[in-house]
């Protein structure tokens, strides 16, 4: 079993910052890419950032210049800095883990967190 949780999410007025988090646990062999994605009401689903295991990462064009993904590969956890906020970022962020486990080390499987909710308002 592996899980992701998520934390940090939360009401911020714009031009505020949060950060949010990602842990992975459970019966893991190795983290390929991980990243975070966003849903707002009526929208599909769309990427925000991703990074890869070596450290590169990409961005959406939207949030470029506002928002940094890291991670801690020793610890399996993933964050997202976000700067400078704005009204349209309010989302659903969930985190996302391409996940290689002990029992099926042959194969990566797509994980996802329950999300957490952001929200850029006055």
């Amino acid at each position: 079993q592996v899980q992701l949780v998520e934390s940090g999410g939360g009401l911020v007025q714009p031009g505020g910052s949060l950060r949010l988090s990602c842990a992975a646990s459970g019966s893991i062999f190795s983290i390929n890419t991980m990243g975070w994605y966003r849903q707002a009401p009526g929208n599909e689903r769309e990427l925000v950032a991703a990074i890869t295991s070596g450290g590169s990462a990409n961005y959406a064009d939207s949030v470029k210049g506002r928002f940094a993904i890291s991670r801690d590969n020793a610890k399996n956890t993933v964050s997202l800095q976000m700067n400078s906020l704005k009204p349209e970022d309010t989302a659903v962020y969930y985190c996302n883990a391409e996940i290689v486990t002990k029992s099926s080390w042959w194969r990566q499987t797509n994980y996802w967190g329950q999300g957490t909710q952001v929200t850029v308002s006055s």
